[in-house]
């Protein structure tokens, strides 16, 4: 998931119940630097000799989505170590990033106790970035079954990041003809994430495959990675098939070219 810090992305992901963030992107945003991983390396060192020597333990490998689409293990860090690190880098950014962090991870303390907050802030992330309300109703009730599938993979024993993508990934193809990064390339994005560029007919056709793909897990009891890829085909196929349909009776493509930076330069719509 991004986040961002004065109009900067910034990836964060979920662990252990709280938000880890990319150590490489806040050390890009906050030096400037065209190496910020040669900056990070030397930042490292010069941490843990100055006596902070469990740093290594505290920074964890978690996949994160780069800007070809996959996900790849970074260097990512907790609120607590980020705010360590942070101290050492010589920035005018580094007081305002602070408070931009402690917010950030004090509002995942609020959603745990009410995981109603996190669905509202990310609606009203939504509507400040532009989007019409059609657009965030249906991107809403897309997200709410995206996480019933990936409870449901969790049940059943899939295993998150690489197994989840490669599933998501078949749902994807059966459904659109073309896999998620020639989806991308199509509409010309590369690190942003595809869902939050999709028109609403795309968002329904994706909603329906992984609608479907639940159901049939549900229905079969499927177990483990290759029972489940499966179904993902099987449930991807049904939006497929729906979708051709459409496209045969009104003669318009359901992939379409058009997505959000469009939106913002030319005040498109996403319909």
């Amino acid at each position: 998931m991004l986040s961002v810090f004065k109009g900067k992305n910034i990836r964060r992901v979920i662990h252990k119940n709280e938000w880890w963030f990319s150590v490489i992107d806040v050390i890009e945003l906050l030096t400037d630097s065209g190496r910020p991983r040669k900056y990070w390396s030397d930042l490292k060192k010069k941490i843990q000799e100055e006596g902070y020597e469990q740093l290594s333990e505290k920074i964890g490998q978690l996949k994160l989505e780069a800007s070809d689409g996959k996900k790849y293990a970074t260097d990512c860090a907790n609120t607590e170590t980020m705010f360590r690190i942070v101290q050492s880098i010589p920035s005018t950014k580094a007081e305002p990033f602070k408070r931009w962090l402690a917010k950030v991870g004090y509002e995942r303390i609020q959603e745990i106790d009410d995981p109603e907050l996190g669905t509202k802030r990310t609606r009203a992330l939504y509507k400040a970035k532009g989007y019409p309300d059609d657009w965030i109703e249906i991107r809403m009730r897309g997200i709410a079954i995206r996480e019933d599938l990936t409870d449901e993979w969790q049940k059943r024993g899939v295993e998150e990041n690489r197994e989840y993508a490669i599933l998501t990934a078949e749902i994807h193809e059966a459904t659109f003809g073309l896999k998620p990064g020639e989806h991308k390339k199509l509409k010309g994005i590369k690190r942003e994430n595809l869902r939050d560029h999709m028109t609403n007919l795309e968002q329904i056709f994706t909603m329906l495959g992984e609608a479907s793909t639940t159901e049939i897990a549900r229905t079969q009891d499927t177990k483990g990675f290759n029972e489940n890829k499966q179904a993902a085909k099987s449930g991807g196929k049904i939006a497929g098939n729906a979708r051709k349909e459409l496209e045969e009776k009104t003669g318009k493509k359901v992939i379409s070219r058009k997505n959000y930076l469009k939106l913002k330069s030319n005040n498109t719509s996403l319909e």
